[in-house]
């Protein structure tokens, strides 16, 4: 088990890394200009923590974070930045160049079969890249984009469990994340698509931080992690009880209020209000934001009312017993005795060992 964990962890930092360079191999191929490539000194941060994580931990995850995912949003963001912000279009080739590229591959394929296997290997691959390098830049970064978040996910599932997430908890992770990716990557795509948001750098820049911060959200695994409360903490008062016992549920609403939804939802309403860009998908997503964000005030209202109502009876529960203890004690010792089908109440005094008197 322990190599197989071991493996888990350093192939998806590997897979990591990979697609970091090809990001920053993008970004050389767009701006032309080689001192881009320094942007791949970004993955050092994700080499050292892979490099102390095999050491130290054996490959296992951190509780409640995880730096691998999130040394990887670093490396690779920048990137991304870069290419949407270079939004000169480069158009794609046409069909005459498409036929002749076939040509030439078919070309090579046969010659490459009087070579030998290491020789038609290499010609094929520089041929692939080659390629890679005509595809037109709108589709390179929304490749991109898919792929970052189809990675994050299957990195997330590859990695080692540490901590006290369970099995149960991770897969419940990765359906969130499913759904995550999904509204994250229409988010993008919808709105930088748009022509007068092409126009306006600020814009631009407004999506791509939002778009930033959304994508915090993933090297987090608070969100469906439960901890069990101590009995003491009910004697705290009303916030340490509802933060304790409630913790995972609230961890969904903020982030849903301030990470994801929220600004997703104020973004698309500037959109439409003040710039007016308007089409029938973003007022779909509009709505759904608006719906989602009314649902999780509905559901952080219907906790806070469940730990006032548990509170409420707790008290009354004491207040029971402290009315139980302060009854004073009957003095008289209640005897029921039976004698055929005759029961009789009989009252008996008790007097102490001294004969001073009743007990009470």
């Amino acid at each position: 088990m322990e190599p197989l964990v071991l493996f888990n962890a350093l192939t998806t930092r590997l897979l990591f890394a990979l697609h970091s360079l090809v990001g920053v191999w993008r970004v050389t191929e767009v701006k032309k200009e080689p001192q881009f490539w320094l942007l791949a000194l970004l993955q050092l941060p994700l080499a050292l923590e892979t490099v102390l994580t095999l050491k130290k931990r054996r490959g296992r995850g951190y509780p409640g974070f995880s730096p691998a995912i999130f040394f990887y949003l670093t490396s690779i963001m920048p990137s991304l930045w870069l290419l949407e912000m270079h939004h000169e279009t480069q158009y794609c080739s046409n069909q005459e160049q498409n036929t002749s590229s076939k040509e030439d591959f078919n070309q090579n394929h046969i010659m490459n079969n009087y070579n030998t296997g290491t020789e038609a290997l290499l010609e094929t691959a520089k041929h692939f890249v080659n390629n890679l390098s005509t595809v037109c830049e709108e589709v390179w970064t929304l490749g991109l984009h898919q792929t970052f978040l189809l990675l994050l996910i299957i990195g997330r599932w590859l990695l080692p469990i540490g901590g006290e997430i369970t099995r149960d908890q991770l897969s419940q992770l990765l359906l969130i994340f499913v759904g995550t990716a999904a509204d994250i990557l229409e988010f993008t795509s919808e709105t930088l698509e748009e022509r007068n948001v092409r126009n306006s750098p600020e814009l631009v820049y407004a999506i791509l931080t939002i778009w930033s911060w959304s994508m915090l959200q993933f090297p987090l695994d608070l969100a469906v992690q439960h901890f069990v409360c101590p009995s003491s903490v009910t004697s705290k008062g009303f916030i340490s009880l509802f933060f304790c016992q409630y913790s995972a549920d609230l961890w969904n609403i903020g982030i849903s209020l301030f990470i994801q939804d929220g600004p997703f939802l104020v973004l698309r309403l500037i959109l439409m209000i003040y710039f007016k860009v308007i089409n029938q998908m973003l007022v779909f997503f509009a709505a759904k934001n608006f719906l989602v964000v009314i649902l999780q005030l509905y559901r952080l209202t219907v906790l806070v009312l469940d730990v006032q109502a548990s509170l409420r009876k707790q008290q009354q529960s004491l207040k029971g017993e402290d009315s139980l203890l302060s009854q004073p004690g009957e003095c008289g010792l209640s005897l029921r005795i039976r004698d055929d089908e005759v029961t009789e109440d009989a009252s008996i005094p008790l007097e102490d060992s001294q004969g001073t008197g009743e007990i009470c």
